[in-house]
């Protein structure tokens, strides 16, 4: 199924179910008053929002309206908690060439994982707005799941039973101050300052056989103003499967129901039949300074726009689109 949260006003808005094509919308607030709420009775609630989506699908429910992605907050406005991961490790190692070095063995061996700001994400349409282009404004084009309650310890297969949602975000990354806040050895802070997640949340089964192996198989495009930059397969080159990266963090802590856990940036290799472009500007400058030794491509500046939308099996986006304009604070 298909889940969005409307803008009514409130912290956690108001829950929607949405239908596969996203043409159409029915308020859920009989059966949970948010998506927050949904989440800590998911094996009571999910099956009466799951009647809900195939009745809407269906066409047989009254008061149903134009679905609205304008209208929308993050699917899950706040989390219990969020972590990103290093699942498309091709992306640490273009940046770590670019700087003359290799990616250590151990990111090979188990997930590299970082804590994450998860108290409050922007909606699909919501404007970018930051204070100064010099900080190196990037996108960065991920997919994330939404957890149940994982318990220490637990399997990659528990955990793979407790993935109840899949989430497509832009996570907004200040390049020329990461450098700074890594020195200090306590990780990033200012340099992470936003995410926006596409409309709507989805649950693994309406990815059909693209679901496969704890991995979406399909593929993910991106438009820097205007211009197609980017079409990755996110089922490639991924080291870690989104199972392997809940059990990850499950490893030494209890995990709580509407924990995000992001697999961080796509990025695929190059191969003689498909270019797949890149989802960060980032790794565009990192394959420029490893052929050329030198970045060109520059970082967004005010009023640039992004766009970013997976498509199904049918050529059908999935999410909805992320589309974004860069504005000053």
């Amino acid at each position: 199924m298909k889940l969005a949260t409307l803008d009514d006003g409130t912290r956690d808005g108001q829950l929607a179910v949405v239908s596969r094509d996203l043409k159409t919308a029915h308020i859920a607030d009989g059966i949970a008053s948010s998506l927050r709420a949904a989440l800590d009775d998911w094996a009571f609630i999910a099956p009466q929002l799951d009647g809900l989506y195939r009745q809407l699908n269906e066409g047989k429910v009254r008061r149903a309206f134009d679905f609205d992605p304008a209208r929308c907050m993050a699917p899950l406005p706040r989390a219990s908690g969020r972590v990103v991961g290093a699942a498309w490790l091709h992306h640490h190692e273009l940046e770590r060439r670019a700087a003359g070095a290799e990616l250590p063995a151990a990111w090979r061996e188990s997930p590299m994982m970082r804590q994450a700001a998860s108290d409050g994400f922007l909606g699909p349409r919501q404007d970018l707005v930051l204070a100064r282009e010099e900080w190196g404004i990037d996108f960065g084009a991920e997919l994330a799941l939404v957890s149940g309650d994982v318990a220490q310890g637990a399997t990659v297969d528990a955990a793979h039973g407790q993935i109840r949602l899949l989430l497509l975000g832009n996570d907004i990354t200040l390049r020329n101050l990461v450098a700074d806040e890594l020195a200090t050895g306590f990780g990033l802070l200012h340099a992470t300052p936003v995410t926006a997640f596409a409309p709507v949340a989805v649950t693994p089964d309406e990815l059909g056989e693209a679901w496969r192996g704890g991995k979406a198989a399909l593929p993910l495009r991106l438009v820097w103003n205007g211009n197609p930059v980017g079409t990755l397969e996110t089922g490639e080159d991924m080291a870690f499967n989104f199972p392997q990266l809940l059990a990850a963090l499950a490893g030494s802590r209890h995990v709580t129901a509407g924990t995000i856990v992001s697999g961080g940036v796509v990025s695929n290799r190059a191969t003689r039949r498909h270019t797949p472009g890149y989802a960060s500007i980032a790794a565009q400058r990192w394959q420029e300074i490893i052929d050329g030794g030198e970045a060109v491509t520059q970082f967004m500046r005010i009023g640039d726009t992004v766009r970013i939308e997976m498509l199904d099996e049918n050529g059908k986006s999935l999410f909805g689109a992320i589309e974004q304009t860069l504005k000053t604070a």
